[in-house]
């Protein structure tokens, strides 16, 4: 069974840089692609990040049920559609899903076996910092971000693990060594079953 790695932060965190390194160093790894009416920032962005729907489309996918979890960030829909999931399963690849600490509730009350990290700045000035070198936003908006990661940051203790990048090589081998100790773990059906196999192996020598 493929496991879901939940991966939530504040705009300007870093998570985007961090999970872009992690899909392209792991191959074990799919990424879902949400949906999203938001306009597009980069050339590119689209299909490899985002499906790029109006809002009335976006609400009619949500009405006939195809999203796992949808929220409204920043005035713009975000969802998840399920598809992502079968075709991890299929592919026999982990998933790992770039929610915002609204769907991420959502998706820890439907999949409560997913592992949830949370990547933040090291301070309110350094995301200020960080979110005024992308040239993305106008002030007042990069305003609103730092508002709002202010309440998202207040909900850290829904998560199963910290990351604070303040330094990027630092949590990357931190968000990759949480990644492998899922993988590891013994809630994960698939390690149990192999040391199983291998405890069998044991008992197969004592009968000669």
């Amino acid at each position: 069974m493929s496991r879901v790695f939940i991966i939530s932060a504040p705009s300007g965190s870093g998570k985007t840089t961090l999970v872009d390194r992690l899909l392209e160093e792991d191959a074990n790894v799919l990424f879902s692609v949400s949906y999203t009416t938001r306009a597009p920032r980069e050339e590119g962005e689209a299909g490899r990040k985002y499906v790029f729907v109006t809002r009335a489309e976006f609400e009619e996918r949500a009405r006939r049920g195809e999203f796992i979890e949808h929220a409204e960030v920043h005035g713009n829909l975000y969802g998840t559609h399920r598809g992502v999931l079968e075709q991890a399963e299929v592919e026999g690849k982990d998933v790992v899903l770039d929610i915002d600490v609204q769907g991420a509730r959502q998706l820890r009350d439907i999949f409560p076996g997913a592992v949830s990290i949370f990547i933040l700045a090291p301070s309110r000035e350094e995301l200020a910092k960080r979110l005024r070198a992308r040239s993305q936003d106008t002030e007042e908006v990069i305003e609103r971000r730092l508002a709002n990661a202010a309440g998202e940051i207040r909900d850290f203790r829904l998560y199963d693990y910290i990351v604070i990048n303040d330094d990027l090589e630092r949590a990357y081998r931190r968000l990759r060594a949480i990644v492998e100790a899922e993988r590891s773990s013994l809630n994960n059906t698939e390690v149990e079953t192999r040391v199983e196999k291998i405890l069998a192996t044991f008992s197969d020598e004592a009968r000669r």
